[in-house]
């Protein structure tokens, strides 16, 4: 399998399952971890995550299918999104770029309004399929989330458009009505995101 993407925790291959392209995502050892811990944890991180995209997928939120898991190996085989990631596709030239805002604040109201958290909501971790906004990796994510945990979701999106966007960080605002208009908890959660901004401008 070619690798796609290689991180600290996890290595993402893809291939073929059932004649479908997939993707795979292997949970890597740690040699430095007792041998049977390091098999539980990384077992119980793999379940923890294929019931988050399932849980963000039943609130309406696209995931990636699911099409197998392998505790042994610590590794979910699912469907291959093909498309942009939100990170290339976020640009002044770029005439859906509202649009796009627009579907990242309502897919991120539509978890917060079930508790969930993505935990790494990054624009790497959002592609662009044929028009549709699809979330990846949730690694990180919480069920049920604190209130710490959805502004910290919060938090880190307002951090990407003033960093990595920040060619278009007026359309940060679109994003942010979009969520309010679909989160009838939006103001709590932004509460908390403004508290998380704070501490980290004073530490």
């Amino acid at each position: 399998m070619r690798t796609v993407e290689r991180g600290a925790e996890a290595v993402v291959s893809a291939g073929n399952y059932l004649g479908r392209d997939s993707a795979v995502k292997t949970r890597l050892p740690k040699a430095y971890r007792d041998p049977y811990l390091d098999r539980s944890l990384r077992a119980s991180r793999v379940k923890k995550e294929a019931r988050l995209l399932r849980e963000a997928r039943s609130a309406g939120v696209r995931t990636p299918f699911i099409y197998d898991i392998d505790l042994e190996e610590s590794s979910i085989v699912m469907e291959m999104i093909h498309g942009s990631k939100v990170r290339d596709a976020l640009r002044r030239d770029n005439p859906d770029s509202q649009s796009i805002c627009e579907k990242i604040g309502a897919s991120l109201a539509k978890l917060h309004s079930r508790r969930i958290s993505h935990g790494d909501l990054t624009t790497s971790n959002m592609i662009m399929d044929d028009g549709e906004l699809c979330l990846i990796d949730f690694s990180l994510g919480n069920m049920p989330a604190s209130d710490e945990d959805l502004g910290v979701d919060v938090h880190l999106l307002r951090r990407a458009f003033m960093s990595a966007h920040s060619e278009v960080s007026d359309l940060f605002e679109a994003l942010m009505q979009s969520y309010k208009d679909n989160n009838p908890d939006w103001e709590r959660v932004v509460a908390k995101a403004d508290e998380i901004q704070r501490r980290g401008r004073y530490t």
